[in-house]
């Protein structure tokens, strides 16, 4: 352990708080510009960010590929695959500097300051490829989510318990406060599953709020942002009308609907980054438990054993009212439900022990 002030253990969970804490802004100058930024303003005086290259936005695309691969599948984290990939710590950063003074910046005609500031090449390169992630996967969940239900959901539950463990490891200390956030996450998660599932496409206002709860979820680590999204029941409407747009098919009624749900994850990052921050870094403990909370009282949600309704079988998936059945009345193989399930959990326990050990060096 070195004295740089950075009071975490060395374990692999305390991996989140080390790049949190890296992330805290130090102003040097009136320009609003962190040290680091500032020693490399001359590249960007030439027209380019600091140490850009073609080279370097293909691998930031591959990121956001990734990125964006993992979001679309309820269960899986975006924000563990940036620490994976070792860019976790830079994109928090980047974020969070769409500050004031980066207005600031702005005002004066400042651009290439500006653009320094926020990172703005790296964080377009990492935009593509997340869109580029999510658009070409989404189709195949949607099929997957219409004819293999039961296999997704146990790879989506598998993924969630994987999660569930390792979003554990990030409480330091268990007290009576830490154990209230965990129940309180807990009971919001399960009156959430309670709720009916609605028969109608979801409202402008509450697309727009779901895109912005379900975007401060992409950039933790342990939880996904898909995985909102299926909880408050946007997932399946939303990646259709992606899915469609895709293809060229796209409605003024449907291209509004994205716009509003675009507009609800733009706010939602802005203000969750800083939040977060803030958040992590004075109250992780009880922070982490609310949120690992939250996955535990999710996890009825992802049983694969469930079917829909007789009434609501040849509906759209987004109409379907699900019915939890018993494994006798399941027509396929439970032993490979289990399997699926076991796979999804070893496969983000091996990513999050790849994740510590690119932190670590």
């Amino acid at each position: 352990m070195d004295d740089s002030g950075d009071h975490t253990s060395e374990s692999g969970p305390n991996v989140l708080a080390e790049g949190y804490k890296a992330v805290a802004p130090v102003m040097s100058d009136a320009s609003g510009v962190e040290p680091a930024a500032s020693d490399q303003l001359e590249s960007v005086q030439g027209g380019s960010l600091p140490n850009a290259s073609f080279r370097g936005d293909l691998v930031n695309v591959a990121r956001g590929f990734c990125m964006g691969a993992a979001d679309s599948v309820p269960g899986v984290s975006g924000g563990t695959i940036a620490l994976v990939l070792g860019h976790y710590r830079r994109l928090i950063t980047a974020i969070s500097h769409f500050d004031t003074t980066f207005i600031s910046l702005l005002l004066k005609r400042d651009f290439r300051t500006a653009a320094a500031r926020i990172d703005l090449r790296f964080l377009i390169a990492l935009a593509i490829g997340i869109l580029t992630g999510i658009v070409l996967l989404l189709s195949t969940m949607h099929w997957l989510m219409d004819h293999r239900m039961s296999e997704t959901m146990s790879v989506f539950l598998g993924l969630m318990l994987a999660s569930v463990w390792l979003v554990k490891g990030y409480v330091e200390k268990w007290s009576p406060v830490i154990v209230l956030a965990l129940m309180a996450g807990i009971a919001s998660a399960v009156i959430i599953t309670l709720l009916p599932t609605s028969t109608a496409d979801p409202s402008l206002p509450f697309l727009f709020i779901a895109a912005a709860v379900a975007i401060c979820a992409m950039i933790l680590p342990g939880i996904s942002g898909a995985f909102v999204l299926l909880l408050l029941g946007v997932y399946q409407p939303i990646s259709g009308l992606i899915k469609e747009a895709a293809r060229g098919n796209i409605t003024s009624e449907g291209l509004i609907q994205i716009t509003i749900f675009a507009s609800g994850c733009a706010i939602g990052l802005l203000a969750f980054s800083r939040g977060l921050r803030w958040m992590l870094d004075r109250h992780q403990s009880p922070t982490m438990a609310a949120l690992m909370g939250l996955m535990i009282g999710s996890l009825g949600k992802l049983w694969p054993l469930q079917e829909a309704t007789p009434e609501t079988a040849q509906l759209e998936s987004k109409f379907r009212v699900m019915q939890y059945i018993s494994p006798a009345e399941y027509a396929g193989s439970i032993a490979w439900l289990i399997t699926l399930a076991i796979l999804a959990a070893v496969a983000v326990l091996v990513i999050e022990k790849i994740a510590e050990r690119t932190a670590s060096d």
